[in-house]
């Protein structure tokens, strides 16, 4: 048994002074996010493939909780790692990789069709010195895993019995790969997409075009275009949520919830509350959280809130 065992069956809970809502508390794992999920799973069908060998070299673009996840997988396997990360990301993410074993290394923040956008630096890095790229924004085994795992987690749980499934979407494997074994389930389950204001995926699924893009300081989620791994047609309703709202549920998960999470959770809960007023539910709204707070302590978003 090592660390990466521990991976998964994050407890779901609910929010007693925020709402009724259920949170599934995915900065438990190990690493502290959901994308130790992914990691794991990646790199095990990379083996499996034949893809991987001793003392390969793993290279991937990440906002940076990917890359905590494959540094825990590679310092088990013995792989070395380098992350590619736009420079939009916290320096707690940069330190915690570098205090991790990997290099990092730091790109502008560029649109997908620029060169050096941070996976397209990745994809050019892989090819030039044969390294293994895991592309977690294409890789089945991806979505895979949340459909096999996270949400048979949410399944048992709940008893089954659930309205609505909320999340935000940077790959789109977790809100692909649960919103796939929920409708199996059960097809009135709704699928519901958290996006940053400043983000394109809302209006993708809505107008089936980009919206007016504008940056946003929410971190891992949310995109100009739809990442392969986000089906589109698995979601029923989006709900756009700004910065501040996010940071302000974000401070109030930490503070009055006790729950130490990122940005990205305060985005989850907020669309998740707004959703579950709706009076057409078969049962109640879940969400994930999917980072810990120690990766935005040196921004200025949380370190406000210490002045």
């Amino acid at each position: 048994m090592t660390i990466l065992s521990c991976i998964g069956h994050t407890p779901l809970l609910p929010l007693p002074r925020l709402g009724g809502i259920l949170v599934k508390c995915e900065h438990l794992n190990p690493g502290g996010s959901i994308k130790d999920r992914i990691a794991l799973a990646m790199v095990e069908a990379a083996e499996a493939e034949g893809r991987l060998r001793p003392g390969s070299t793993i290279i991937e673009a990440t906002a940076g909780n990917t890359g905590v996840g494959l540094a825990l997988v590679a310092a088990d396997r013995g792989y070395t790692l380098v992350c590619v990360m736009p420079e939009k990301m916290s320096v707690d993410k940069r330190s915690a990789l570098k205090m991790l074993g990997a290099q990092v290394i730091i790109t502008p923040n560029a649109p997908l069709s620029d060169p050096q956008n941070f996976q397209n630096v990745a994809r050019r890095l892989a090819a030039e010195h044969g390294w293994w790229w895991p592309d977690q924004f294409r890789n089945p085994a991806n979505p895979r895993v949340h459909e096999e795992k996270t949400a048979m987690e949410l399944l048992e749980q709940t008893g089954g019995q659930l309205g609505a499934f909320v999340a935000g979407a940077g790959t789109g494997g977790t809100l692909t790969g649960v919103a796939r074994a929920l409708r199996r389930h059960n097809p009135k389950i709704r699928i519901v997409l958290a996006d940053p204001v400043g983000s394109a995926l809302a209006s993708w699924h809505s107008h089936g075009v980009a919206g007016v893009e504008a940056a946003y300081l929410v971190e891992g989620i949310g995109s100009g275009l739809p990442p392969e791994n986000l089906d589109l047609s698995l979601i029923d309703d989006t709900i756009s949520i700004s910065d501040a709202e996010s940071f302000a549920m974000t401070r109030r998960l930490i503070q009055e919830e006790g729950l130490l999470v990122g940005g990205s959770s305060g985005t989850n809960v907020a669309a998740a509350l707004r959703y579950s007023q709706r009076a057409d539910l078969c049962g109640p709204v879940a969400t994930v959280l999917p980072d810990r707070m120690d990766r935005y302590q040196s921004q200025p978003w949380m370190q406000a809130w210490v002045r």
